[in-house]
């Protein structure tokens, strides 16, 4: 097995080494109302999305996804390359905006990592498969009395109660993208600008993707049905999973999404044009500006010749 891995943050940051455990492993913990630890560690979040994450929190919301990210989060680096990320945006104190007394007041569309705590999840892929693998973890913090309840139950069981599975199964393929641009890295290099536009865009901002994928230069470079296209007109989920086919084409050239014969050489061409007219643009900017230079100097020349 290589090192190459990716896990859910937990939802409060801690320095506990956590314990790796497997589906059928036992877990001994409990989170209701009645617990003394209630809220605390709503009241230190620093939670990471995964798409269907935010597709459920914007729904649930009535917000579109571009608004959702301007209230409800803040951005970071997934890794050396500003592959970007976001975490949920908390008050000054860290606690999370959807906290109230009662608890979660989003809490059945509440996102991945807190469906796992106090477990977690952990992707793994050996270097000669070509799948990952996933295992799964287990925290015990001083200030969780959950652990202390009289309640066992399995990972697996832990995961159908909390409702994850639905999470893993549809955030999965984005996982395994995140996995896959880790391990091969050094190979890829660093992705352009425009890869970690369309990157952000695909992931996290699914309704400014929407209009993307609509428009009239998208269709003129990809060969998609009628269906295709109203399917990912309607219908978030699917236009999630299309978003991760087409960053894997974008980031590592699998091509899965059929381009439409002579678009991509069509598309260089009208960059080719648009990237000469602007440095055209430029150069007789610069010598606009060049000229006004050389009438400023004469002008302020004469000026002193007179005043001898």
């Amino acid at each position: 097995m290589s090192d190459d891995k990716f896990e859910f943050e937990l939802p409060y940051s801690t320095p506990v080494m956590p314990v790796r455990l497997e589906l059928n492993d036992e877990l001994k913990f409990r989170c209701h109302r009645g617990v003394s630890c209630w809220n605390e560690c709503c009241s230190h979040a620093d939670v990471t999305l995964a798409p269907y994450d935010i597709i459920r929190l914007k729904d649930r919301l009535g917000m579109d996804s571009s608004e959702f990210l301007k209230q409800h989060t803040v951005p970071f680096q997934l890794d050396a390359h500003g592959v970007p990320g976001l975490k949920l945006r908390t008050n000054d104190d860290g606690a999370c905006l959807f906290m109230q007394e009662e608890g979660c007041s989003v809490y059945s569309d509440r996102p991945t990592a807190c469906r796992y705590y106090p477990s977690g999840v952990l992707s793994m892929k050996a270097q000669d498969e070509p799948t990952d693998e996933m295992h799964f973890l287990l925290v015990k913090e001083d200030h969780c009395k959950g652990h202390e309840e009289d309640h066992f139950q399995t990972i697996a069981e832990f995961r159908k109660e909390q409702g994850v599975e639905e999470y893993d199964d549809l955030n999965r393929e984005w996982y395994q993208i995140i996995l896959k641009k880790k391990s091969t890295g050094p190979a890829i290099g660093k992705p352009s600008e425009m890869s970690l536009q369309m990157f952000f865009m695909a992931s996290y901002d699914i309704d400014r993707f929407r209009r993307f994928v609509m428009s009239d230069a998208f269709i003129k470079m990809y060969d998609l049905s009628d269906e295709e296209y109203d399917e990912l007109e309607k219908d978030d989920i699917a236009l999630m999973q299309f978003g991760s086919r087409l960053m894997k084409q974008v980031f590592f050239g699998e091509m899965s999404i059929k381009e439409r014969e002579g678009a991509w050489e069509k598309r260089i061409e009208e960059r080719r044009e648009i990237l000469e007219y602007r440095k055209q643009a430029e150069i007789a900017e610069h010598q606009r500006k060049q000229e006004e230079a050389r009438k400023a100097a004469l002008e302020s020349g004469s000026g002193t010749d007179k005043d001898h």
